[in-house]
């Protein structure tokens, strides 16, 4: 599933506009860890996700790392440089190997222009982001650390989760520290809840990911 919200951005786009958007830039690859740009640096092209996931952060006045999502394939990355013309809001580091097609923001914003229905995707998709921004503030605010990381857990279930025998495991070089980042809280409170979540069963931690044993109390949890 794409992130809550809205859509990948290739799935409603026609194979013909999807292969147009391609033929405009060039492929790009990166190892695991590395930046595919920087906060605050220019935003020169916009990034079509082809494989590999990206994590998308920044960096609070306090000096942590704050995570704003996760992106998979068939979504864009950097958009909001090219519709803005401003300098890049957030970091993007590759949680895997990742390749991408990096089209120029000139080259971009004309196909765009040109291109019947593809600025009102574009459209959804940026509210999507937003909405689902608005949602994480009022979590941030409404839960505390526990249910946020189940919201977080879940969510990461929804999205990139194998099922197997004994419940839903998710496979993503994700850190606690991405973890503590993403839900708002110190590495230390999220150590804590994931602990508390292994006493109650509802989860098992791997050297490589996490299983979610009981989902649906995740979920409630995460309320």
């Amino acid at each position: 599933m794409p992130e809550p919200g809205y859509p990948r951005f290739e799935d409603v786009l026609s194979q013909v506009h999807v292969e147009a958007l391609r033929a405009l830039g060039r492929t790009r690859r990166f190892p695991v860890g590395a930046a595919l740009f920087h906060e605050r640096e220019p935003g020169e092209s916009v990034l079509v996700l082809t494989s590999g996931r990206v994590k998308l952060s920044c960096v609070t006045e306090g000096g942590r790392e704050a995570v704003l999502g996760i992106r998979e394939p068939g979504e864009l990355i950097g958009e909001m440089s090219a519709i803005d013309g401003g300098p890049r809001s957030a970091t993007a580091t590759a949680l895997e190997p990742v390749e991408v097609i990096a089209v120029s923001r000139e080259a971009f914003t004309a196909y765009v222009e040109r291109t019947p229905g593809v600025g009102l995707v574009l459209a959804r998709m940026v509210a999507g982001r937003l909405r689902d921004a608005d949602s994480k503030r009022i979590e941030y605010l409404a839960q505390d650390t526990v249910g946020r990381v189940c919201s977080r857990l879940v969510e990461l279930a929804e999205r990139f989760g194998a099922p197997e025998a004994d419940g839903v495991h998710i496979e993503l070089a994700i850190t606690q520290e991405d973890l503590a980042g993403w839900t708002g809280s110190s590495r230390e409170a999220v150590i804590r809840a994931l602990r508390a979540l292994r006493e109650l069963g509802w989860i098992e931690t791997r050297r490589r990911g996490v299983t979610l044993l009981d989902v649906e109390q995740l979920r409630r949890r995460a309320v």
